[in-house]
């Protein structure tokens, strides 16, 4: 397999589906002879013409109009929001539009739209740029929320998401994109949807995480380990739904949990994943749930971007404090 970084792979992703299906179709503020602001569409537009990966104005209501109204054409669209903070200029039509349309049309119509979007902090972002705001739209029935965390699974999770008929906001790790290297599968491959997967094995405490929170686990599992501590890392992948049966499988396994996200405290992601768990598995734990995640703050100007984000130290000491609960 070949080593690819978190990019690289969504672009080679991108490229296959174009190829796959000639109603696939890009489309974004600056996506075409740019190939967007991190380059994620770079080569696209001079591959597969004007007409398939194609700027639009900076008008991201308009971007998710033209998203639906292209769905009732037979077309697969995927657009792209430049930065997941600008997501509340087209909030209506993803969250009034496009996540009701096949309960409102008793299942008769599909919606096959792919909302890309890179967020989270770590390369010191104007403001409105690093926003975790995943919780929000996990909270609109209707949409799949993808957050893959290595490049293997951002590639074969954008394809599945690209092939689904329900709409996806399928969100990219800013920090990742060219920090984090990984062996890639080569060719077409999907990889499932609403299914949670093992990122390291271990048996005395769960850390579960998603995107941009994986790469700190990780790091966390391997400090633990010097500590003789063996900390289980479950990467949730997909983040509503999420699988639950995964989650109990760790939870019963460790009886010991942390979650993790980058984004804030308040109403995030980690509670939903904490209420599951205290609703479905509470019989199973030894210690009371941990949590690590961003102060309840406004995100901070870049020069208090290193102390404000999460940290794998962070992890590591809630997870002792779980170990070590009697």
């Amino acid at each position: 397999m070949a080593v690819k970084t978190y990019i690289a792979a969504i672009t080679e992703a991108l490229d296959l589906a174009l190829a796959k299906d000639e109603n696939t179709l890009i489309f974004g503020e600056d996506v075409g002879q740019n190939g967007g602001v991190f380059r994620a569409t770079d080569g696209l537009q001079a591959k597969y013409g004007e007409d398939r990966v194609f700027n639009t104005p900076l008008a991201e209501s308009g971007i998710g109009g033209l998203a639906i109204g292209l769905t009732t054409q037979q077309y697969r669209p995927i657009m792209e929001i430049q930065f997941f903070g600008f997501i509340f200029e087209v909030m209506d039509s993803v969250a009034g539009q496009m996540s009701r349309n096949r309960f409102r049309f008793n299942n008769t119509r599909n919606m096959p739209i792919v909302l890309r979007s890179p967020y989270g902090g770590g390369t010191k972002t104007p403001e409105m740029h690093a926003d975790n705001l995943e919780g929000m739209v996990a909270q609109v029935l209707g949409l799949r929320v993808v957050m893959p965390a290595n490049p293997a699974d951002a590639k074969g999770l954008l394809l599945a998401s690209i092939e689904s008929n329900d709409p996806v906001v399928f969100l990219e790790n800013l920090h990742l994109y060219r920090s984090l290297k990984g062996e890639v599968p080569e060719g077409y491959y999907t990889t499932p949807l609403d299914t949670a997967a093992i990122a390291h094995e271990g048996s005395d405490v769960s850390i579960i995480t998603y995107g941009g929170g994986v790469p700190l686990a990780l790091k966390a599992a391997e400090e633990l380990a010097k500590q003789d501590v063996s900390a289980e890392v479950l990467d949730l992948r997909t983040v509503s739904p999420l699988d639950i049966e995964a989650i109990g499988a760790t939870v019963k396994k460790t009886g010991r949990v942390v979650v993790v996200q980058e984004a804030q405290r308040m109403a995030g992601v980690a509670a939903n994943v904490m209420a599951e768990i205290s609703e479905r598995f509470v019989l199973s734990l030894q210690a009371p749930i941990g949590r690590v995640a961003a102060p309840d703050s406004i995100y901070p100007f870049a020069q208090a971007e290193n102390d404000w984000m999460i940290k794998a130290d962070d992890i590591v000491a809630k997870a002792l404090e779980v170990v070590n609960y009697d």
